[in-house]
This record gives structure tokens, C-alpha cells and sequence, in this order.
């Protein structure tokens, strides 16, 4: 099996203290063939992340582990834009200067609000609510490839909450979806959710089932790891459950470009 792990922080990401080379000797021994880096990046300076990113520095350690673990790993690069649907000019200007692989768009922070901190403001679905609607804008504005933790939400809202009803917010996520659909932008199966407490996929298995039932077949796995050590986290199990959901591919990126790999 062909295994691959798009969405990966390192000391890039403001949330990271991973070692880029560290990662890459990791990623061998755990059996990936294939990883796209996934840094945060933010044009916006209310947001945590802004002004942390170094692309020269970014550029220059993937040139180092590409030449270092040629013929063992295949390796990419990757961003993951928060808000990317906001400042949208801004960001495409930024982006054509720099030759992405692979670009992830995500919600992290509603009205410059971050997610743990809207849990305060609103009730259990107000706050899911929110959270969709602030998804389905940027699937219908942003230049991305792929969406990231689809419902992500529930990360935070899970413990004071518990997790949404799907079946209550099935229209609102089949609008995203379609969306998505419609601009040729996929989703994730995101994995970091069961290595924690949540103990599920983000997005959910109902979710991702929804999407093939749509029609959508671009689809990717990532572990959203930030530490060497869980790279390439349940990257089999996201395999089987893209199968349970009817996947017969999940898909790499070559500048910006969707490739599928048999599963």
C-alpha cells in the first residue's frame, strides 16, 4: 500500500516545534512513501499565526530533506491558509510567488474569534452553525485545493457540547460539499481527532460518505501532526475508512495539479 500524510506541521507553523529532517527520518521508519508539508499561514494580523512564516527558510529545508531521503520519501510542498476566503486578492497575490504542491484552506477563527473562545458565546448549534456557514463561504470564495478538518468545530465543542447531529446539519454540510464539488476543491479525512479524546475523524464518517454520495472524488488523508513523532498517524485506517465510504482513489498534488493513487 502506497501511503501518504498531507497535512504536516513543522517549526514552520507557529504551533510546531518539529524538525522538518526529524519528521522525514520518522515518516521512513513508520512506512510513508509520500508527505506534503501543510504550514499555517495568515495575511491576517489578528490572527496567532501571522508573521511567523519564513518561506526562504521553508524553501530551503525542503530542498535539504529532498536531497537527503531521495528514492525513500516523496516529498511536497504544502500551506494550509486560515480564513484564505478573507483578504482573498492579498492571498493570491502572495501565493503566485511561491510554487505550491498542494494548498489547504481552513476555518480557525470566526470574526477574528478562535474557535475555542466561540464555544462562550453561543449555544451548541450556533456555534456548529457559525462554524458551517463560515465553512460554506470559504469553499465559494477561496483559490485552495482541498478543504481542511471539515468540522473542525467539534475539536472544541465536544467535551461542553458533545458532537454534532449530522442529520441537523446535513443540508448546510451537503451545501459546502457540493459546493466543493462544483470548484473542483476536495476534502480530507483528517486523523488527528483519533489519536485524542474525540476519538473520530475529521470530518466524520457520515460526512465523507455524503461527499461520495455528491459525486466528489478528490479526496486526501493527512494526519494534522506537529510533532515527528505521530507522523503518518492512522493513515491506514483513514485508507479503510475512504473505502467504507466507496473510494476506489485518494489523491496526491503535484503543482497544485490532483493526482489519483489506487487504495
Amino acid at each position: 500500500m502506497y501511503l501518504v500524510d498531507y497535512h504536516h506541521h513543522t517549526n514552520n507553523s507557529f504551533d510546531s516545534q518539529a524538525v522538518m529532517k526529524e519528521v522525514c527520518v520518522q515518516a521512513v521508519k513508520n512506512g510513508i512513501n509520500e508527505i506534503c508539508f501543510t504550514e499555517h499561514f495568515s495575511l491576517n494580523p489578528l490572527a496567532p499565526t501571522y508573521g511567523h512564516m519564513d518561506f526562504d527558510k521553508y524553501e530551503r529545508e525542503l530542498a535539504e530533506c529532498r536531497d537527503q531521503f531521495q528514492g525513500q520519501l516523496v516529498i511536497k510542498k504544502g500551506i494550509e491558509i486560515c480564513e484564505p476566503h478573507y483578504l482573498k486578492e492579498k492571498y493570491q497575490e502572495r501565493m503566485k510567488q511561491e510554487k505550491f504542491d498542494f494548498i489547504l484552506g481552513s476555518v480557525h477563527n470566526i470574526n477574528n474569534i478562535k474557535l475555542r473562545k466561540h464555544l462562550e458565546l453561543n449555544d451548541k448549534e450556533a456555534i456548529y452553525r457559525a462554524y458551517f456557514n463560515e465553512m460554506y463561504k470559504l469553499v465559494s470564495e477561496a483559490d485552495i485545493d482541498v478543504l481542511a478538518h471539515l468540522d473542525l468545530m467539534k475539536r472544541y465543542a465536544f467535551e461542553q457540547y458533545g458532537i454534532y447531529d449530522f442529520h441537523q446539519f446535513k443540508d448546510i454540510l451537503a451545501d459546502i460539499l457540493k459546493k466543493a464539488i462544483e470548484r473542483n476543491i476536495g476534502i480530507e479525512i483528517n486523523t488527528s481527532g483519533m489519536r485524542g479524546k474525540l476519538g473520530e475523524a475529521l470530518p466524520a464518517l457520515e460526512v465523507v460518505g455524503l461527499y461520495r454520495d455528491l459525486g466528489g472524488e478528490i479526496l486526501t488523508i493527512g494526519s494534522d501532526s506537529h510533532f515527528a513523532e505521530t507522523v503518518g498517524a492512522h493513515m491506514k485506517e483513514a485508507v479503510e475508512m475512504a473505502k467504507q465510504c466507496g473510494f476506489t482513489e485518494i489523491y496526491t498534488f503535484d503543482q497544485r495539479q490532483a493526482k489519483g493513487i489506487r487504495i
